[in-house]
């Protein structure tokens, strides 16, 4: 692409590097960046199909974290966020840095995965992960819950473990606590949302889309009755459409995270499968 003029791209000129760069198909971050300095995220709005009426992407967390993403996958990944204003991209920990690099600057922020998918790690490996993970670019930790942990009634444990990620990210660093639903009772979902704000977490989420079962209606009402207005509930795992996030929102959802999160934006029917 040619340097731009000293004074900023004219709007026309903005047009067609979002054309020449969608006809193209660039891959680079390098690329990536000078479309977003060319003005990317003022036409996004206008050129994809995120319509403000709704405002259904600044909602979702858009997510590619099957474990054989590739460089160019986790790069269309960016694109489609800057091109329809996706609240992030959430990601496995060693892409961050791309990430970071690709939307430096775009207001789309790098949210990555702490203690995936099991939640099994030690307490002291959770904050190391997730502090490093910061140090090189993340804005968000979506951290696992120590599952076995809170089946156990080891409560102790399971607040130890999530407030050393939220010590370790900082208080500039929002932290989702992923509780993975599907694997407990009412009553251990309802302790394991309490015992993420009492630890001071950002939000409690549902799933991590590995343990067969994904965010329900019942389950993110719940979690919102738990938490209550505090801290934010983020439903994962099956959303596919732009019906089921309108559900969990009217649920108390006020984050998504979604793979077919194109599909939704624009209205179409969601893939069969995917976080």
């Amino acid at each position: 692409m040619p340097p731009l003029p000293a004074d900023g791209p004219s709007d026309a000129e903005t047009h067609e590097r979002m054309r020449l760069f969608s006809v193209s198909g660039a891959r680079s971050p390098e690329e990536t960046r000078a479309l977003h300095e060319a003005g990317a995220a003022r036409v996004a709005a206008t050129m994809g199909y995120c319509p403000a009426s709704d405002g259904l992407a600044s909602l979702i967390d858009h997510t590619m974290l099957k474990p054989d993403a590739t460089r160019e996958e986790i790069e269309q990944l960016c694109r489609e966020a800057l091109q329809f204003c996706f609240a992030s991209v959430c990601v496995n920990p060693n892409w961050v840095p791309l990430c970071a690099s690709v939307l430096s600057g775009s207001g789309v922020k790098v949210c990555t995965v702490i203690g995936f998918p099991f939640g099994a790690h030690l307490p002291d490996v959770k904050a190391y992960e997730a502090r490093r993970a910061v140090e090189q670019g993340a804005d968000e930790v979506d951290m696992v819950i120590n599952i076995g942990a809170l089946r156990s009634k080891d409560y102790a444990l399971v607040e130890q473990d999530i407030r050393g990620v939220v010590k370790a990210v900082g208080k500039d660093t929002i932290v989702k606590v992923i509780l993975e639903t599907s694997l407990l009772s009412r009553d251990e979902k309802i302790m394991g949302s309490s015992l993420a704000k009492a630890a001071g977490a950002d939000f409690v989420k549902t799933s991590t889309g590995f343990a067969g079962g994904g965010a329900t209606v019942d389950d993110i009402r719940l979690m919102r009755e738990t938490v209550g207005p505090e801290i934010g509930v983020k439903a994962s795992g099956g959303i596919r459409t732009s019906e089921d996030v309108q559900k969990m929102v009217a649920a108390g959802a006020t984050r998504i995270g979604a793979s077919a999160s194109v599909k939704i934006v624009r209205g179409e029917a969601g893939a069969a499968k995917g976080y």
